[in-house]
C-alpha cells in the first residue's frame, strides 16, 4: 500500500510539474534563465570583466551623448506630454533673501511634470508583456500598480557599461534616411554586419542607425511619430540569439511601424523584454558617430533611479 501510494504521489508530481512547464512556455510565460526571482534581464551581463573590455574600446578619449535635447513640443507617443515651469522661489515681486542668508542670493529652481517615455529613452522590463504577463512569468496584474511597479522597475538596473555596436542601416540600404515601416530582416541585420565588419557579442548594446531621427525629428515632426522603420519580428527574434543586453535605434519605437504584412505591431517589444529580458533604448542619437565611422564604442548609462518606473529619459554616454 506504501508502495502504491509512493508511485500515485510521483505521478501527480510529474504531471503537475509537466502542465506548469507548458503552460510557462505555451502561455506566453518564459521563465528568466537566471532564476524564478530575477528583475533584471539582460543587466545580468555586467560584469567587471566586460566593464574591462569596454574601456578597451576608448581610443580617442572622445565621448558622445545618445540622449536628444526635449521640451514640451518634442512629439511622443501618445498621450505622452512634458511640461516644464522654472520659478525664483520667494524672490517675487522684487524680494530677495538677504535678510535670511547675509547676502542677496539668487537662484532659481523648476519644476518637471512628464511622462518619462519621452525623447531618449529606455524601456524597462515592466513596460510591455503579453496576455497579462510581463518578464520572468510576472502577472501584470500583481506588478502595475498606479503607485509604482512592484517589481522590474527600472531603478533596479545597475549602472549599465558595456561594449556597444552601430549597424549603420541607411549605409546598408544606399539612403539616407530609411522610409516609415520600412523593414530590417534577420538578412539585413547578417549582411550589413558583414559588409560593415561588425560582430554582435553576449551582453552587447545592439544599436541602429536608419537616419530616421536626423532626418524627420526637426523639419517633419508629425510624420516622425507617425510612422518609422525599424526590425520586423523575425529580426528582433534573430537578435535573442546573440544574448545583447539591450537593442535600440535612432527612431522613438525601435519596430518597424507600420509593421510588416503578417507581423504584429510593437512585438518585438514582447519578444525583447518579456520573452528575453533584453532592454530597448529608443531614440539613440547616433548620427554623429555614424558619421565619424565609429562602429563600436563602451556605453555607460547611470539612469535616474525613481523607484518604480517603467520607463526612464537617458543620456547615455558613447566614450571611444
Amino acid at each position: 500500500m506504501k508502495y502504491t501510494l509512493k508511485i500515485i504521489f510521483t505521478v501527480l508530481v510529474f504531471f503537475t510539474l509537466t502542465f506548469s512547464l507548458l503552460a510557462n512556455e505555451h502561455g506566453n510565460c518564459k521563465n528568466s534563465k537566471w532564476g524564478a526571482d530575477d528583475e533584471l534581464g539582460g543587466a545580468n551581463y555586467i560584469s567587471e570583466k566586460r566593464t574591462k573590455l569596454a574601456a578597451k574600446l576608448i581610443k580617442k578619449g572622445k565621448s558622445h551623448p545618445l540622449g536628444i535635447t526635449i521640451n514640451s513640443k518634442t512629439p511622443a507617443f501618445p498621450p505622452r506630454t512634458l511640461s516644464l515651469t522654472v520659478m525664483a522661489p520667494n524672490q517675487n515681486a522684487g524680494s530677495n533673501l538677504k535678510g535670511a542668508l547675509g547676502y542677496h542670493m539668487t537662484y532659481a529652481d523648476d519644476i518637471l511634470n512628464t511622462w518619462v517615455g519621452i525623447g531618449s529613452q529606455i524601456d524597462g522590463l515592466g513596460h510591455l508583456g503579453e496576455n497579462d504577463m510581463l518578464y520572468n512569468c510576472n502577472k501584470a496584474g500583481d506588478v502595475i500598480k498606479v503607485t509604482g511597479l512592484t517589481k522590474l522597475g527600472v531603478d533596479k538596473i545597475p549602472p549599465m557599461i558595456a561594449r556597444a555596436v552601430i549597424l549603420d542601416m541607411t549605409s546598408h540600404f544606399g539612403v539616407e534616411t530609411m522610409e516609415a515601416g520600412q523593414a530590417i530582416t534577420p538578412d539585413d541585420i547578417k549582411t550589413a554586419m558583414k559588409n560593415q565588419g561588425v560582430s554582435i557579442n553576449e551582453g552587447d548594446i545592439v544599436l541602429f542607425y536608419t537616419g530616421w531621427t536626423d532626418s524627420k525629428l526637426i523639419d517633419d515632426p508629425k510624420a516622425w511619430v507617425s510612422g518609422e522603420p525599424g526590425t520586423d519580428n523575425a529580426a528582433m527574434e534573430y537578435l535573442m540569439t546573440f544574448n545583447p543586453m539591450a537593442v535600440g535605434s535612432d527612431t522613438w519605437g525601435v519596430d518597424n511601424v507600420p509593421p510588416s504584412k503578417g507581423d504584429k505591431v510593437f512585438y518585438g517589444h514582447v519578444t525583447a523584454l518579456q520573452n528575453n529580458g533584453v532592454y530597448l533604448l529608443e531614440t539613440m542619437n547616433t548620427g554623429p558617430l555614424v558619421k565619424e565611422g565609429v562602429k563600436e564604442f563602451m556605453f555607460v548609462l547611470g539612469q535616474a533611479r525613481v523607484e518604480g518606473t517603467v520607463q526612464m529619459i537617458i543620456n547615455p554616454v558613447a566614450i571611444y
